[in-house]
């Protein structure tokens, strides 16, 4: 179970039904790249992977990137994990 660190700022999104009616009022094109800042227990995540989208997760906690590849094995190898406010936002993303 990860739980939400204090020092992190962190606050988890819970609700799927608020999930996906945020990922419901994206306007998306098909193999677009989406960066999801913070995925935490990735709530958000289940439903932008329905998505015809390139996910970039960028999360910065060890025990929820650890969560997210063990949940999304196919996710493995894009979740970055990093401070998304030190992140280089003029790299060039590949998929």
């Amino acid at each position: 179970m990860v739980r939400p660190k204090k020092y992190l700022g962190q606050h988890f999104l819970t609700d799927p039904s608020i999930a996906s009616r945020i990922v419901d009022s994206l306007s998306t094109r098909p193999g677009e790249t989406v960066v999801e800042i913070g995925p935490g227990t990735g709530v958000l995540t289940e439903f932008l992977l329905e998505r015809d989208i390139m996910l970039l997760p960028v999360e910065i906690d060890k025990e929820s990137v650890s969560y997210l590849k063990q949940r999304w094995p196919r996710l493995a190898k894009q979740i970055l994990e990093m401070d998304f406010l030190k992140m280089d936002m003029g790299m060039q993303v590949k998929g």
